[in-house]
């Protein structure tokens, strides 16, 4: 996994993103909710493991794929093993980056959060949003739902 330098801005910018965030907060919701094993911390960042099901790993690899697009400053490495999905986040040498890191560890709790007070909370580490009108609208809740790719594989 290679972790972005310190310089690396902390922003999301989801203007090119297939989905709005708070499509991508319903994801982590369900993402967490249906296979969360557990989580930990390690020496390089955070580490979720997932119970693995036919799908889920692609899944995964796809959400990692679109958040690291949208925030830079991550790196993730997701891979399969004794019948777990292990997805490995970590950030460059950064206050702000480190304190949205830990935000995101916490998702598991915070994803029945409404988007805007999750929002707000990430604001507050420092974390810079970048999205255009319509995905404003959607996340205040004038969006068609959940894209196909946003959903995890059945049980």
């Amino acid at each position: 996994m290679l972790i972005p330098s310190a310089s690396t801005p902390v922003v999301c910018d989801m203007t090119g993103a297939p989905d709005t965030a708070h499509e991508r907060l319903r994801e982590f919701q369900m993402l967490f909710a249906r296979f969360l094993i557990a989580r930990e911390r390690t020496s390089r960042g955070i580490r979720f493991r997932l119970r693995a099901e036919a799908g889920l790993e692609e899944h995964v690899r796809d959400l990692a794929a679109r958040e690291q697009a949208c925030c830079p400053f991550y790196a993730f490495d997701v891979t399969a093993r004794d019948g777990q999905v292990l997805w490995e986040c970590a950030v460059g040498d950064d206050e702000t980056a480190r304190a949205v890191l830990e935000e995101f560890f916490l998702l598991p709790e915070t994803t029945a959060t409404a988007p805007a007070e999750l929002q707000g909370r990430l604001a507050a580490t420092g974390l810079v949003f970048t999205e255009t009108d319509a995905e404003a609208d959607a996340d205040a809740g004038v969006g068609t739902g959940t894209h196909a790719e946003g959903t995890p594989p059945s049980p």
